[in-house]
């Protein structure tokens, strides 16, 4: 029998006093790359938020790694990327120092000789290792996407959680997140990546989630792509936040 890696039933969010998702379900098994699609303002991101515990559940229940959402799961675990980073805190943090981050926690304020060394096996996935030691306000915007990843990686996850990791990136970081999914998916790590169109992440997705007006529409086979939406030269810009959502901080987030 296949294992839950994350288990979300019946989940009701309000924002700012408006429903955003509806008895929303979503079941990941390990090993499974799952891709969490919709239109713009659909819900997708405050699912993939619910289920981090990010956002407030004001009905159903959520499972993560076998356990239930909050301060028993197993965080260390876990790894998220929330959509297009900000550099704009003001914080002079090199690439290495931010990917560094994804290691600390409640318990662990320190990064030792291990520490290093993961930190600098995840910048060598995303293809940063020469940029590690640049400020992030100085990289483009997909080579601080590609350092939010490595962050993510850091501490290999088991589950990895990614809102919309091609948006606003140029093709050439789009391929590396492409072979970067590919690998992990040959070592069974458990995805779930929300994305506005497949484009060159489509041959590795097992299952589409499709989200319509916070409802849970389609749960099987990929769907066709939008006429131009899988050209490679189509640049990924869909921003799924609405009124009520905005992007994390990938130096302000942390899981619970």
């Amino acid at each position: 029998m296949p294992v839950s890696t994350l288990n979300a039933t019946n989940v009701d969010v309000h924002l700012g006093g408006v429903q955003i998702l509806h008895r929303a379900n979503l079941q990941v098994t390990k090993g499974e790359m799952v891709a969490l699609l919709g239109a713009n303002g659909s819900g997708k991101s405050t699912l993939m938020r619910a289920c981090l515990g990010l956002v407030p559940i004001s009905a159903g229940q959520v499972g993560i790694l076998g356990a239930p959402l909050g301060h028993g799961a197993p965080w260390h675990r876990i790894g998220y990327v929330p959509q297009r980073p900000s550099s704009a805190s003001g914080v002079p943090a090199t690439a290495e120092e931010v990917v560094r981050t994804g290691l600390l926690s409640r318990r662990r304020w320190w990064v030792g000789k291990d520490g290093r060394a993961a930190t600098e096996a995840a910048l060598e996935a995303v293809g940063m290792v020469d940029q590690r030691g640049k400020a992030l306000h100085h990289l483009s915007s997909g080579q601080q996407q590609r350092v939010s990843i490595a962050r993510a990686l850091v501490r290999r996850p088991d589950l990895l959680l990614m809102d919309e990791p091609m948006a606003g990136v140029d093709h050439p970081s789009q391929e590396v997140f492409a072979d970067l999914l590919s690998e992990l998916k040959s070592q069974e790590v458990t995805t779930v990546v929300v994305l506005h169109e497949l484009g060159l992440l489509r041959p590795l997705i097992d299952r589409a989630v499709v989200i319509r007006q916070g409802r849970v529409v389609h749960d099987g086979d990929l769907p066709e792509p939008a006429p131009f939406h899988d050209h490679p030269e189509h640049e990924h810009v869909h921003a799924d936040h609405g009124e009520y959502e905005g992007p994390p901080d990938p130096l302000q987030v942390t899981l619970p």
